[in-house]
């Protein structure tokens, strides 16, 4: 029933089946199987389907209210039990942005699990816009995203700042250099991350602030993901601006090269974000408390 729950939620917020799937990763039919399944369990329609648009029947705004409150109740439920016992179990899901989600949570939450073991803990990567999604929809409970939300109704806890960084191949002409203006880079081919990414978001603000856009740019490639980025780097595609968490080895080991500007630092923070009204559960507390404490300079060299 929780999932059933969590999906029709996400309908309801969405008002569509097809953008629930794919924020969920679950097929249009499946998605609409399980609502069909809570219509026949309440006997009687959800959603109204008439006119071109989905909306909320009188009895699916009643569910909707009262599925919130049940889900919110449930953690607050769980939170409680855990401290009565003085054990600190259960589990949760939080979302990341693919730089923090592959380059900095592993560590964190290894460290976590050392000292918490009985913790479940599940994460899903994706890029700031489809973790914000996932955070409205209810399927992940918190989410560590690089950069500004991009949504409202959220609550944001600024947790740690970020270095983005040039990078080019060890081939490139600008190997030996340290720094290189800005404007360099319209001379060059540039690889970029996807719309949605909160890397993409910071590399166009700090372009704005100095007089340029994209559109300056000799776009080389699109890419949705960093790791896909330092492949065509290393390989002599282009340049690209990525997140010094993501480069240590292949800096360490000679592969890529690292350039500073000489407009100064790239910088952007990293978030935690949360449902406006979320009820943590006590394992999720002591995450966050965790994740707020955390070491972080130990990352970059």
């Amino acid at each position: 029933m929780d999932i059933k729950l969590k999906l029709f939620c996400a309908v309801a917020e969405t008002r569509s089946f097809s953008q629930t799937s794919r924020i969920v990763h679950l097929s249009q039919p499946a998605v609409s199987l399980q609502i069909q399944a809570l219509e026949e369990f309440f006997e009687t329609k959800l959603f109204d389907r008439s006119g071109g648009e989905i909306t909320l029947t009188p009895a699916g705004e009643l569910l909707y209210h009262q599925a919130k409150h049940i889900l919110d109740h449930y953690n607050d439920i769980e939170k409680e039990m855990r401290k009565i016992s003085g054990a600190i179990k259960g589990g949760f899901t939080l979302g990341a942005s693919t730089s923090v989600g592959n380059h900095v949570l592993p560590k964190v939450i290894i460290a976590f699990k050392k000292q918490h073991p009985k913790v479940k803990i599940s994460m899903m990567v994706g890029n700031t816009k489809r973790i914000e999604e996932l955070l409205k929809a209810g399927f992940i409970d918190f989410g560590l995203v690089a950069g500004e939300c991009m949504g409202g109704k959220l609550k944001r806890e600024t947790i740690m700042s970020d270095d983005l960084t040039l990078i080019v191949s060890r081939d490139h002409p600008w190997a030996k250099k340290k720094v290189v203006s800005i404007l360099d880079l319209s001379k060059e081919p540039f690889i970029l991350r996807e719309e949605g990414s909160g890397t993409r978001q910071t590399v166009e603000e700090y372009f704005a602030r100095h007089g340029m856009s994209i559109h300056d740019m000799h776009i080389a490639l699109t890419l949705g993901s960093t790791a896909s980025i330092k492949e065509a780097v290393d390989a002599g595609v282009g340049v690209s601006i990525v997140s010094k968490w993501a480069v240590q080895r292949e800096l360490a080991d000679g592969r890529l090269k690292q350039l500073a500007f000489r407009e100064g630092n790239i910088q952007r923070d990293l978030s935690l974000i949360l449902p406006a009204r979320r009820h943590l559960s006590h394992a999720m507390d002591e995450f966050i408390i965790f994740v707020r404490k955390y070491p972080y300079d130990t990352f970059v060299k």
